[in-house]
């Protein structure tokens, strides 16, 4: 097993990376505190880990709350339903909320975590790929608005991060490669050598090869700790996390989260980033060609759908939380591995990008 340690301005924590790590009773005993414990899941994941989590917390006072499956679901009603559960079992300032799942259960529970008595204790647990090389790290909690992505949140950090690759062996093909655009992302922003193993290894890496996924998680959330240490709560270098985030997350809502996943959108989002990168003249010709090639190998999307509005997207663009009040900040490319924060994209250039990635 190996740790990472995230260090921030606020606080520390441990990210726990090894196969076994979910039932390991003696790094649970070390996370939890002493008061009641409320692990929150969902459909999908809970038959398949609930059980052996139980028996590794032992004789905890322990309670159950299983969400639905499914980005359609991250809202404010799901989340007060983790806050109504919370008072039920007179839950107080020592309980620790634990979350069993993907990015949304982990987003979800984050926020009721900061929520519930202005701030209680959580730990992350990690199912799918996707959570665990970026959605579980970093504090970022919150739920969706019909009219946008992750507009209501807070920033919130996990008291520990259990990063168990066991889990996916039960993950889906679809969902796997949709953790693969985050890995990817991490190339593409600032680890040029990361990208280029990706590039060599993504034969391994489709075939699940433990080793491979092993070192992609672990170099993912390395890349990940390096930035936002630097940046706890995005005032700075950490919006290059958002490479390709703005354009997916208005697709994202544009579909009513329910028809691309969230991996998906990124994915065509970062090659509309590098194509609106070629475009104005900041990386050379056929940096959108590279990264959709690598994305391809692990059977992802990389255009927008054409029966999509291009001019509804480009105003789903204006909601983005990442705007400010001179314009939309967009995470562009100067070359795979160097990416930078521009807010000088006209309407026109964006629109344009929308349109070349339409397909």
């Amino acid at each position: 097993m190996k740790t990472i340690e995230i260090n921030l301005e606020s606080t520390r924590y441990p990210v726990y990376l090894g196969r076994g790590c979910l039932h390991d009773r003696s790094l649970w005993n070390r996370h939890l505190g002493q008061g009641k414990v409320l692990v929150v899941s969902n459909e999908t994941v809970a038959p398949l880990y609930m059980p052996s989590l139980l028996e590794a917390l032992g004789e905890r006072e322990t309670e159950i709350h299983v969400l639905p499956d499914g980005e359609q679901h991250k809202t404010v009603k799901t989340w007060g339903s983790i806050l109504d559960k919370l008072v039920a079992i007179q839950a107080r300032r020592d309980t620790t909320l634990v979350a069993l799942g993907g990015g949304v259960v982990g987003d979800i529970t984050g926020y009721a975590a900061a929520s519930y008595m202005r701030g209680i204790r959580f730990v992350q647990a990690p199912t799918t790929l996707l959570s665990q090389v970026d959605a579980s790290v970093g504090g970022k909690t919150g739920v969706n608005h019909p009219n946008g992505k992750n507009l209501i949140g807070a920033f919130h950090q996990p008291h520990a991060v259990m990063i168990d690759s066991a889990s996916l062996d039960t993950l889906q093909a679809r969902e796997f490669n949709a953790g693969m655009a985050e890995v990817v992302k991490y190339g593409a922003l600032c680890d040029r050598e990361f990208y280029d193993w990706l590039q060599v290894n993504a034969a391994l890496i489709a075939g699940r090869d433990e080793s491979a996924i092993d070192h992609l998680i672990e170099r993912s959330v390395l890349d990940k700790a390096e930035i936002v240490g630097q940046d706890e709560k995005e005032s700075g270098i950490r919006a290059l996390l958002n490479l390709g985030h703005s354009f997916g997350h208005a697709l994202e809502s544009e579909t009513a989260y329910d028809r691309v996943l969230h991996g998906e959108a990124v994915a065509i989002g970062m090659v509309t980033a590098a194509k609106l990168s070629e475009d104005r003249g900041f990386c050379e010709a056929g940096t959108a060609e590279s990264l959709a090639a690598l994305l391809k190998k692990f059977e992802l999307p990389v255009h927008i759908p054409d029966d999509l509005s291009v001019d509804r997207l480009a105003a789903a663009l204006k909601l983005d939380k990442k705007a400010v009040a001179s314009g939309l900040r967009l995470v562009l490319l100067k070359a795979i591995g160097e990416a930078f924060v521009d807010q000088g994209s006209t309407a026109e250039q964006i629109l344009n990008a929308i349109k070349e990635s339409q397909g």
